[in-house]
This record gives C-alpha cells, structure tokens and sequence, in this order.
C-alpha cells in the first residue's frame, strides 16, 4: 500500500511499474496541471482530480462524483495500466488526492496499487530526479469490476447514519464538522450520527503515515468495536474520506465503505437533517 521514494526510485525503468501525478488545489484546478509541467517524477503520467477522478456534477450530486466506469477505464488504458501493473501515486499533500485514485482502482479491481509515502516533497527533498518530460501514451488492458460494496449512496446513510449497525466518519477539520467554519460548501455542519476524524490525525509531523499499530490504536479507540465492514467515510466530496480508509487498511482495518457524494451531496438537499456543535 505504501512505497517508499528508495523502492520507486529503483523502478522508474521498469515497464510493469506505472506512476501517476494526482497535484490539484481545491480552490485553483489548474495548479495540478501547472505543477506538473514544471517538473514530475520521470514518466509519471497526470491525472486531474476534477476532470479525471469525477465525473460530471448536477448540482445535487457533490463536487467530486464518482466518473463513469468506461470513460475512466479508457483514460487509465491511455496509461498502461492492466493486470500485472504495479502503479504508483503520488501529490504533494500527504496522500490527500493520491487516494482517491488508489481507491477506485482498488474499488474497480485493481489491487496492485500504492501511495508513495512523503509524496511529492519527500521525493525533491531527497535529489531524486525530475522531469518536465511528457510519457508517450501507452496501451493498457484495464476492465473495471467494481466491487459493488465499496460504496454507499445518500439513501442508505440517510437510512443508517444514527443506527448502531453503522458509524460514519467525517473525514473534514474539526471546525467544518461541528459546523463553525464553512468555507466551501453552502450549508455549514454534518450528517446526524457521525464521529469526526481529521484525515490529517494519519499522518506524523514530516508528513508521511504513521505506523501501523499506532492507527490501529486509534481507529479501534474511535470506532468502540465496530467492524469495518460497519464503517462508512465520507468528507466534503468523497476524495479526503479515502485517506481514513487507506489509513484503516493500513491498519489490518479491512472493508470500510465510501460514501463517494459526503457532505457536498447531503447538504445539496435542504430536505436533509443538518446536525451542528454548540458554538
């Protein structure tokens, strides 16, 4: 799940291995493509967090929903990607955007994929190279498969979002959660019977994830004994809630669910129950 920049660095040459550029900035979409040209990791490939890890928005339906399974699978062939690939992702925010990309290929069948841990920064920080180099496309033999139980819709958290057979975990800063602080979306708050963990509380202070024990410390301190299977992530847009499932997976937490449309879909809705903190 996790590689370090030492093992990449030994596979920049090695055809089976594929590495994708996921930079973006939620409040400028064309940072990432601007980052990326001015410099990448040799033969990495950039995909967008809007254009290429979405799909359309109606208004109703979040910021950051899931694309459409052939358009997506067509931009991953365009990247070599098939069975037998080992791909590699990486931003420059600790993971934030790179695993939402890990996630739906691991939610469309593809196992063989990791986060490069420290990222971006890590990897300049330590000389390693750079490019402003573009990969030639490359013929890949992906088929997605969706595993239909990796995901949730709006219907089913408004169904089970104060049950106890399940327990959301909103994967936004504390002060969005409680509803103080709104800066993103129109409605301030969150969905009734959720629990907050930052994405952030993954990482240790260089920036990288924490060990595996001290997550599962954690994880199983916020849950209260409920399994994964019973855990559903969401966040503002579906993309920060895939860093606490990568972080439960680290953890030995395996089968914890995405509700890919989170806060933005919900609060899209005034129908909807809002729940906010004290002020």
């Amino acid at each position: 799940m996790l590689i370090t920049a030492e093992e990449l660095a030994r596979h920049l040459d090695d055809p089976d291995w594929i590495v994708i550029d996921t930079r973006h900035e939620l409040t400028n979409p064309d940072t990432g493509p601007r980052v990326y040209a001015e410099g990448h990791i040799p033969g990495a490939y950039f995909m967008h967090v809007d254009h290429d890890l979405s799909g359309p928005k109606t208004g109703k339906n979040g910021r950051h929903p899931l694309p459409g399974l052939a358009e997506f699978a067509a931009k991953l062939n365009e990247r070599g990607v098939g069975p037998g690939k080992q791909v590699v992702i990486y931003d420059d925010m600790a993971g934030n955007y790179a695993v939402r990309l890990w996630w739906m290929l691991r939610w469309l069948g593809h196992d063989k994929v990791a986060v490069l841990d420290g990222g971006y920064p890590l990897w300049v920080k330590e000389g390693r190279p750079v490019t402003k180099e573009v990969p030639a496309p490359r013929k890949g033999a992906f088929v997605p498969r969706p595993h239909l139980g990796d995901a949730v819709d709006v219907h089913f958290v408004g169904r089970f979002s104060e049950s106890p057979e399940m327990k959301l975990v909103d994967a936004r800063i504390a002060e969005r959660f409680s509803g103080k602080q709104e800066t993103i979306d129109p409605v301030a708050g969150h969905v009734p019977g959720a629990i907050n963990r930052f994405w952030k509380d993954n990482l240790d202070s260089d920036g990288r994830f924490k060990a595996a024990a001290r997550l599962r410390e954690e994880f199983d301190r916020l849950l209260e004994g409920a399994r994964p299977e019973q855990v559903v992530h969401m966040c503002g847009s579906g993309v920060t809630a895939c860093h606490n499932i990568f972080a439960m997976e680290l953890a030995g937490l395996s089968g914890s669910k995405l509700y890919p449309g989170s806060w933005s879909e919900w609060c899209a809705d005034p129908a909807r129950p809002v729940a906010r903190e004290s002020q």
